[in-house]
């Protein structure tokens, strides 16, 4: 196995509260991920554009800017379809036809386990299938 088959994608979390965003960069630092941060859309697409170890998404829904977290979330899937989605929203509920296609959403206050259990099936899956 290379060592690259063992690294852990990084996640990209975008949420525009700053304290929310700290609490899930803090959360998923913990879990044992690498994190870059966005407080909107529209920093989040610069981020992903420059970095290519990014493999899992984990926005909120309602954020200024040029699009929202689902306008995001459909742009990431039509870019970079290896990313895995994570759509979260306090504010706004959303139906499985509005979200892309293999993402999932999470109704806040979300829990913090759930989330974590989550990053990590979606992580065992893709060394599951790089090895097939």
């Amino acid at each position: 196995m290379h060592a690259k088959d063992t690294k852990r994608p990084a996640v990209l979390i975008v949420e525009d509260e700053p304290l929310l965003r700290m609490d899930a960069v803090d959360m998923i630092q913990d879990a044992g991920f690498k994190t870059y941060d966005a407080p909107s859309a529209d920093a989040a697409i610069e981020i992903i554009g420059s970095h290519d170890d990014i493999g899992i998404l984990f926005t909120d829904i309602d954020m200024p800017g040029s699009m929202d977290g689902l306008k995001l979330a459909e742009y990431v899937r039509a870019g970079w379809p290896s990313v895995k989605i994570l759509i979260a929203s306090g504010v706004i509920g959303v139906g499985d036809e509005e979200m892309p296609e293999g993402s999932k959403f999470y109704a806040k206050p979300y829990a913090t386990s759930l989330i974590i259990d989550d990053l990590r099936t979606l992580i065992a899956q893709d060394e599951t299938n790089s090895r097939l």
